[in-house]
């Protein structure tokens, strides 16, 4: 089943991301979302097929929330690097927490998330622990126990 909905969604994505729609490029496309679906299907769909939708629609009500977070991190770098103190505003550190997450997948996503917000990057994952690199201390303070980790808690594990 996994590799039934890898294959459909893969080719779905490779449809609108190519725009090729003649038979030549239609069978490249099948072919290859084949050999993607048979090699990949568990790293798409993890776990149960039950918690498919729940993750799906979970996933679809959490990422407005995560743009939104990127755009005001996006203001907040962009002041700190146009102000004239910059150097002032700056507190670079390295920051270890343990996170509540207990899916692999929703460890990853809240890593991805970290990275993709501005001013902040995942620099590792062990076991429950993340190493984040935040630009200032504010951002640094709020990473342990964040809103980030407690709406993909809600999205992936079910509001754990």
């Amino acid at each position: 089943m996994a590799k039934v909905v890898t294959f459909f969604v893969m080719f779905a994505f490779w449809v609108v991301m190519s725009g090729m729609f003649d038979a030549f490029h239609l069978s490249l496309g099948v072919v290859s979302c084949l050999l993607i679906a048979h090699f990949s299907h568990s790293l798409l769909l993890y776990g149960d097929p039950k918690s498919w939708g729940r993750g799906f629609f979970g996933i679809l009500f959490y990422l407005p929330w995560l743009f939104w977070e990127i755009l005001i991190s996006n203001l907040q770098v962009t002041y700190i690097v146009l102000h004239p103190r910059m150097l002032d505003l700056i507190d670079p550190q390295l920051v270890r927490f343990k996170t509540n997450l207990k899916r692999p997948i929703s460890k990853v996503t809240l890593a991805q998330s970290i990275t993709l917000t501005p001013g902040t990057v995942t620099v590792d994952i062990e076991e429950d622990e993340l190493l984040v690199y935040a630009l200032t201390e504010s951002g640094a303070q709020s990473l342990a126990g964040s809103a980030m980790e407690r709406r993909i808690a809600a999205a992936l594990e079910g509001g754990k």
